[in-house]
């Protein structure tokens, strides 16, 4: 054997693919600048200079064309300012899906499986005798045949309901989902960005619904000193404000949004950094940044006990570790009977796509 050989590294030239490799930069970059697409051009010129992404063969001005022609980009005529395509807002969650959930594997029906077996697509083990209100597609005509060749033999050949075989399917269970996003100041402070990974998450899981689970629903709140419903197709223009964070009006309004869903499975994702400061009194605001303020903790564990009664469990994804904000979400939890994580940024999307998928296995009478 040789054995192995080191050489001094040279780094690739982006040549062929080049479009491809850049796109992806420039993917990250509109995420963090919040959709401003001068900004992050901006940023990738600064990159280019100091790290040479491209070469005399493939420039920047080449992959702004690019951008242009592909239709990821195009001109706002008010201002000449480039603006991103519907195109790039599809792009930019598909990316977010393959970046937090890229080991999952596509499936073709798209509903999650849960421990009940009944009406659904995925077949199990299990066979049974037919019951009146079995449907046609759960029946096996190849065994239900068969056991009538066995029971009434080749030339008296019937088949009756006693030679019918039913196979069991895994129920399939329907879920609506509320994820609550804190835009409050604090998701940029102390120099560390909490909002690009939030907002990636909510991307990944709205592609994921939408590909994978196309039958459940996702509604995305952001919520500051109030609370609003924004589109999926805005999460990439998602901003910090300078907010407080009135937890209240985000859960009363993911309460009213589940309360119009049909379906059993109902759940509220929040991922937050803080505690609540804020609420909303009549047209004005309470607010104390200072500490847990008992007037608002009491309002906000009232909307938990609330939103237990009403079936709908709460996930708190909390990207803070102060001991008396984890003793908090503790005591939110306990009287919602839900679930929360204490998440560095880097593992929230294995913690939130977990926890959805465990939800969805559950069946709520």
């Amino acid at each position: 054997m040789i054995g192995n050989r080191f050489t001094n590294y040279i780094p690739p030239q982006i040549s062929e693919g080049s479009f491809e490799q850049l796109l992806k930069i420039f993917m990250q970059l509109v995420t963090i600048t919040s959709g401003d697409v001068s900004e992050a051009l901006n940023w990738m010129n600064e990159v280019d200079r100091q790290y040479n992404l491209t070469d005399d063969d493939y420039g920047m001005g080449d992959f702004i064309e690019d951008l242009k022609e592909r239709g990821y980009i195009k001109e706002n005529e008010d201002n000449n300012a480039f603006m991103l395509t519907a195109k790039s807002e599809m792009s930019i969650r598909r990316q977010s899906l393959e970046e937090i959930f890229g080991k999952l594997k596509k499936s073709a029906k798209g509903n999650h499986r849960t421990p009940f077996s009944g009406h659904g697509d995925e077949l199990t083990s299990d066979r049974r005798e037919y019951n009146f209100g079995d449907t046609l597609d759960q029946i096996d005509m190849t065994d239900s045949i068969k056991n009538a060749q066995i029971n009434h033999g080749i030339d008296d050949f019937k088949l009756t309901e006693k030679d019918l075989e039913i196979e069991e399917k895994d129920f399939k269970a329907l879920t609506s989902t509320v994820l609550m996003i804190d835009i409050s100041h604090s998701m940029v402070l102390y120099g560390e960005d909490r909002i690009t990974p939030a907002k990636k998450v909510a991307m990944a899981l709205s592609e994921l619904i939408t590909t994978k689970y196309p039958k459940d629903t996702l509604d995305v709140i952001a919520f500051g000193n109030d609370a609003w419903p924004i589109q999926i197709k805005d999460l990439p223009y998602l901003e910090v404000g300078p907010y407080h964070t009135n937890t209240v009006a985000g859960l009363e309004l993911a309460e009213d949004i589940l309360r119009r869903r049909k379906t059993n499975n109902k759940q509220i994702f929040m991922i937050t950094d803080g505690k609540p400061t804020c609420l909303k009194l009549g047209a004005k605001f309470y607010k104390n940044s200072f500490g847990l303020d008992r007037k608002i903790i009491n309002k906000t564990l009232d909307q938990a006990a609330k939103c237990r009664r009403q079936n709908i469990a709460v996930t708190t994804f909390m990207i803070a570790r102060d001991p008396y904000l984890q003793q908090f979400v503790r005591e939110f939890t306990k009287i919602n009977n839900g679930r929360a994580y204490y998440s560095n940024l880097t593992g929230l999307g294995d913690f939130l796509f977990e926890d959805y998928i465990r939800n969805r296995r559950k069946r709520v009478r």
